[in-house]
Formats: structure tokens, sequence, C-alpha cells
């Protein structure tokens, strides 16, 4: 299309959509055409600036052809347009569970110390002196950061 430039839209979850805007169209205009009724819990982000400032021009912004935008809609966005992809939650849980991917890195991190010591006791032979020190290094970590975050 000629006056018109293609505005690559990234979202979280590694999904891309083309947009096709000419350059002196507003970030507002950009918004309320891709993103029909979400303008609010939309953010624009362009080489690492939010793009807040809804008048200015795709070309006042040094937005060219094929450039990258990436995009990120607020948990209050609804699915008015099914074409985009919503992002994929970081860390699913289930139901009726408060667990997030931080909750259990402690006992995780306590059974993969466990199983070492216990290696390294029923079957020394394989354990050299440089291995054994690392693991009562990695041990004497992990106490205390494990008494330093749950001493408090």
């Amino acid at each position: 299309c000629p006056g018109f430039i293609k505005i690559r839209l990234k979202f979280l979850n590694d999904t891309e959509e083309v947009a096709m805007a000419r350059p002196e169209d507003t970030v507002g205009v950009l918004k309320s055409k891709y993103f029909p009724g979400q303008e609010s819990q939309t953010k624009l982000i362009y080489r690492g600036q939010l793009l807040q400032d809804q008048a200015r021009t795709l070309r006042s912004l040094r937005i060219t052809d094929n450039c990258v935008i990436h995009c990120h809609r607020s948990r209050g966005a609804t699915a008015a347009a099914p074409a985009l992809p919503d992002p994929v939650p970081a860390v699913p849980t289930a139901p009726g569970l408060p667990l997030g991917g931080g909750t259990l890195m402690v006992p995780t991190v306590m059974v993969v110390l466990a199983l070492g010591w216990y290696f390294r006791v029923n079957y020394r032979q394989l354990f050299t002196a440089p291995a054994t020190v690392s693991l009562i290094g990695v041990t004497v970590l992990v106490t205390f950061l494990a008494f330093g975050v749950y001493g408090q």
C-alpha cells in the first residue's frame, strides 16, 4: 500500500501481528485501530520507551517500515479483538492453590541437596574432593539463604 508503513506488533507470548499505518497517524489512532475498546488497557513500547503521548505521530517517534512495537495488555482487557492473542500467564496455577513459581523453589532446592548428600554418603567412590567441597559450600550457602529469608 503506497504511503503506508508496516509495523510489527509483538506480544509477551512472542506472537506477532502486522499493522499497517501511515507515518502521520498518531499513537492514539494506532491503538484505536488495532485495540478497539482496549486503548486504556494497552501499553505500547518502542525502543524501550513507553508511548504515553497519544497525540504523537509515528513519524515524530521515528517509527519506520518494519519496526517492532511491543504490546502489553493489562488484566482488565477483554476479548474484543479475537485476532490478537492474549498474553500467556507466566506461571500457571491450579484452581484454588495460591502457588507461584517462587513458592516451590526452596523445597525443590532442599530435595536436590538431600539427593546430593544421599549419593555422597552411599556412593562415596564417585565423589572427588572438589565435588565434596562444592557440595558442602552449596549446602552452607543455601542454609544461610534459607535462614536469612525465613528467619525474619
